[in-house]
């Protein structure tokens, strides 16, 4: 199968899903980031970001939540911060056996949310 996506590569909805779930363990335990989360849903959330990454990686798109700069203002997230979450994303995808290429690809999708989240340089 030719042109297969960032989700196919990543093996699908219940990859993403184990993903996320790790990915916000790791962010709620580093204290860097944390706190941006302190007055979140976090059930929500992660159901929210599930959706997203589906549909930003390329499955079926359930997302309907607001738009990254919307859901993001006001929060004062700096490039530090995304980049940390950025980190904690591939490092989560590397824990789950994902080929360095692929976390590459997945990297570089969330690279395009930048503009629209990072708030403070």
């Amino acid at each position: 199968m030719q042109n297969k996506t960032v989700f196919d590569k990543l093996g699908g909805q219940a990859n993403i899903d184990a993903a996320v779930v790790k990915f916000y363990q790791k962010v709620l335990s580093d204290p860097s980031v944390s706190h941006y989360f302190k007055n979140t849903d976090m059930k929500k959330q992660t159901e929210m970001q599930q959706k997203f990454l589906t549909m930003a990686f390329g499955g079926p798109n359930n997302y309907k939540g607001r738009d990254m700069k919307a859901g993001h203002a006001g929060l004062g997230i700096t490039t530090a911060a995304f980049n940390t979450i950025v980190k904690h994303l591939g490092d989560t995808l590397k824990e789950m056996g994902v080929p360095a290429e692929v976390i590459a690809e997945a990297a570089a999708v969330a690279e395009t949310t930048r503009a629209d989240i990072v708030e403070i340089k």
